[in-house]
């Protein structure tokens, strides 16, 4: 009995010096998994970035378009109103 109090406190410690070790690796291995992860990032928001001037330009062109189609559509619908003797005084006269 007494030599297992004195070998089964040395297995403990032994097996404790293990475990540390073993999350001393496994800590390192995380630190640099996670500067590669970093390095990843870093390059995606790079080309990201890039990215953002054309999707700009591609917005500004979108919006020009857009604000020209509605003139468009604004004036013929003008046109065929007048062509066709509509005004909206009429329409509002007929409603009361």
């Amino acid at each position: 009995m007494e030599t297992l109090g004195i070998i089964l406190p040395i297995i403990i410690y032994f097996l404790l010096i293990c475990l540390l070790i073993i999350g001393i690796i496994l800590g390192i291995k995380l630190i640099i998994t996670i500067d590669a992860f970093n390095e990843v990032v870093d390059d995606i928001r790079r080309k990201i970035d890039t990215l953002n001037d054309v999707f700009a330009m591609l917005d500004y062109a979108k919006n020009k378009v857009s604000t020209i189609g509605n003139k468009l559509t604004s004036g013929v619908m003008s046109f065929i109103n007048k062509l066709l003797g509509l005004s909206k005084g009429k329409e509002d006269d007929d409603y009361e």
